[in-house]
């Protein structure tokens, strides 16, 4: 063979190379955005309009203390927005295109140190360190973790795109304008800390039942109705209330009657696995 021919042959073979190279490395590059209603594991896939996002994340009061968790991350604007306010964050999606694509979107917006995207399954996501669960989920899906959102500390707040926990009756709802046209609602509950049972009251009794963040029941015979928020409590008993603070097997706090204000202290027993 001839030196121009090695050559051109040479040549030949590395642009070959070379666009065999170019073609991977675009392939490697290109991520496929996500079509709304497109199906995944347990759902589809709807996006959470940017606005709401934004009220959301404003009605959780998120700050740079939080730690958020979306379960069902889809293309990961929320955990994004999250990490944008300071608030490390934590996506947990099935879909491993849609983990990829949130990774790339979270190192475009400068925030890939606080934003974090992990594949897994939503229903068995570690949830111990959230302070904040921001999430599109319809009630059946959020129904079947119910005790688990239950089991969380006292005051983590969950906010909610449109559903809510069946009967779980928000502590707050707020509906965005234009330019949302659909998905437009944003749920706040809180996490209450759980009371019901029997409590000691230094020689009453009292007694707590609880459907979430509402309590009635009796102190030393007397009706008595309130209100848990997170770890705080409000309780009504005729002219006389109750605030207080629940840590464990323990409430604290203040009595108020008659303008006057007294310390309370309810224990209830030690329970026994």
């Amino acid at each position: 063979m001839s030196t121009p021919l090695r050559a051109i042959v040479a040549l030949t073979f590395l642009f070959l190379a070379v666009g065999v190279l170019s073609s991977r490395h675009s392939a490697a590059q290109t991520i496929v955005e996500p079509t709304p209603g497109q199906p995944g594991k347990d759902v589809v896939w709807v996006p959470t309009p940017s606005e709401l996002v934004e009220k959301m994340l404003d009605m959780a009061e998120v700050t740079p203390n939080d730690f958020v968790m979306d379960l069902g991350s889809g293309d990961g604007r929320t955990i994004i927005a999250a990490a944008r306010r300071g608030a490390r964050a934590l996506g947990v999606e099935y879909n491993p295109d849609l983990v990829e694509l949130s990774r790339r979107r979270a190192t475009d917006a400068g925030v890939a140190d606080k934003a974090t995207f992990v594949q897994g399954d939503m229903y068995k996501a570690d949830l111990s360190q959230a302070t904040v669960l921001a999430l599109f989920l319809t009630p059946e899906h959020l129904d079947s973790m119910q005790e688990r959102f239950l089991a969380m500390k006292p005051g983590t707040r969950i906010v909610l795109n449109t559903f809510s926990v069946t009967d779980w009756e928000p502590d707050a709802t707020e509906t965005v304008g234009p330019p949302c046209k659909v998905w437009c609602t944003a749920i706040l509950v809180v996490v209450p800390a759980q009371v019901e049972g029997v409590w000691a009251m230094g020689d009453a009794q009292m007694i707590l039942r609880q459907d979430y963040q509402f309590v009635r029941g009796t102190i030393a015979a007397r009706t008595v109705t309130g209100r848990l928020r997170g770890a705080e409590i409000i309780l009504r008993a005729g002219d006389r209330e109750y605030t207080g603070r629940v840590s464990a097997d323990r409430i604290e706090g203040t009595t108020t009657a008659a303008g006057r204000q007294t310390a309370w202290i309810a224990t209830r027993p030690i329970r026994t696995p």
